[in-house]
């Protein structure tokens, strides 16, 4: 049970981020807001989960991973409830926040506490299967967001939030027991800014890290513009959205697959220079297919399964490699690679809000920016490896 509960936490992340998506329009017309706003509403929730990471690595470094856990869920669901009374946008902002500010404790503290329970030597092979576990949320989210918000309205997703959110509450107070070591504890109170120095003074753990959160952008950026092209652009509705949103969880799934069973085979770095060339070559052919004027559902869809496949492959080993460079921080490090995924989302996401207009323009320069990005930081620690360095 305690894995089962562990698992069920990362779905927090999904039931903020991907089960929004197929209402951002009817969030935009029922407020009356423009698409900035109204993809505020969205952005705004990977923002704050990104800096609520880094809070909650290290208080769970200092305090430990079960109370800051409980502390993080307890806000996600007063966040929901916000949401789901929400009169205005600003209020219904403010609730996404809320919400998303607990929900931050879950990818965190899932790796953390995966690290703590397990050891170092299986951390990739369980990161992976974790991952799969979590990849059952963008699975079904958007579909059962798309189908409760044309059936019942888009107050519903929130209410459906809040019901999902107290049992996997209930399941980590029963179940999730407390696995920080003490003497990790009493090592990590030197502070944050020394922890966050001793992480990135290593051009390794930079590289993982950013690397991860590249490769994210290119996925949320394609995510949310297909949430806005499908209905404005190809007048498909959102339960349509939601199911054409399953490419983008099973290339992932995918890839945690091929991750898990590959396991320490073969190298950290040269798993996380593959998942970024993969990551790369499909973000390639999404803009030679659009830039070709046939924009259907599959030009959005198909390579975008390619995407996060490459995501996938790189994400677990990239994970691993940031949390083992300095152990007794590996909370922090788990912080600071989440932190790194969601702002970097929300960055490229919110870029592309601003320059949204109706075609797919925006969307292929956007994702291509953050698609060479990740590439490049890829390529870092495999040459840092072939230079014989371990910085």
């Amino acid at each position: 049970m305690f894995a089962l509960a562990l698992a069920s936490i990362a779905l927090i992340g999904p039931l903020v981020i991907h089960l929004f998506m197929p209402v951002i329009p009817a969030v935009k017309t029922a407020f009356g807001v423009s698409d900035a706003v109204a993809q505020l509403a969205f952005s705004i929730a990977l923002f704050a989960m990104a800096f609520a990471t880094l809070a909650y690595g290290s208080l769970a470094d200092r305090y430990g991973r079960r109370p800051v856990l409980l502390s993080g869920l307890g806000l996600f669901l007063a966040g929901s409830v916000i949401s789901a009374v929400a009169e205005s946008a600003a209020a219904l902002v403010l609730g996404r926040l809320v919400q998303a500010v607990g929900a931050g404790c879950g990818l965190t503290l899932v790796r953390a506490i995966a690290r703590d329970a397990y050891g170092p030597d299986r951390l990739v092979k369980v990161l992976a299967y974790l991952t799969m576990f979590y990849t059952l949320g963008p699975m079904i989210s958007p579909a059962i967001g798309g189908f409760l918000a044309d059936n019942f309205g888009w107050r519903s997703v929130f209410g459906f939030a809040l019901l999902l959110g107290g049992l996997i509450t209930m399941g980590a107070y029963a179940f999730v027991f407390e696995t920080h070591p003490r003497g990790e504890a009493a090592a990590a109170t030197g502070g944050i800014l020394a922890s966050y120095f001793a992480l990135f003074r290593h051009a390794r753990f930079t590289a993982f890290v950013l690397q991860s959160g590249f490769c994210s952008a290119t996925f949320m950026t394609a995510a949310s513009a297909s949430a806005s092209l499908m209905p404005q652009y190809l007048n498909r509705g959102a339960t349509e959205f939601g199911l054409y949103f399953l490419a983008f969880p099973l290339g992932y799934f995918a890839g945690n697959l091929l991750s898990s069973r590959v396991g320490n085979r073969i190298s950290i770095e040269t798993m996380v220079l593959a998942g970024a060339i993969v990551n790369a070559a499909a973000v390639a052919a999404e803009c030679a297919w659009l830039a070709s004027g046939s924009l259907a559902p599959l030009a959005l869809f198909l390579p975008g399964f390619f995407m996060t496949m490459g995501q996938g492959i790189s994400m677990p080993y990239a994970q691993a490699g940031s949390m083992a460079i300095v152990p007794r921080y590996a909370g922090t490090a788990a912080g600071i690679g989440v932190f790194m995924q969601f702002f970097l989302g929300a960055a490229f996401s919110q870029l592309y809000g601003l320059f949204a207009n109706g075609t797919p323009g925006p969307l292929m320069a956007i994702i291509a920016l953050a698609a060479v990005l990740g590439l490049c930081t890829g390529i870092v620690p495999a040459w840092l490896t072939r230079r014989g360095r371990r910085a």
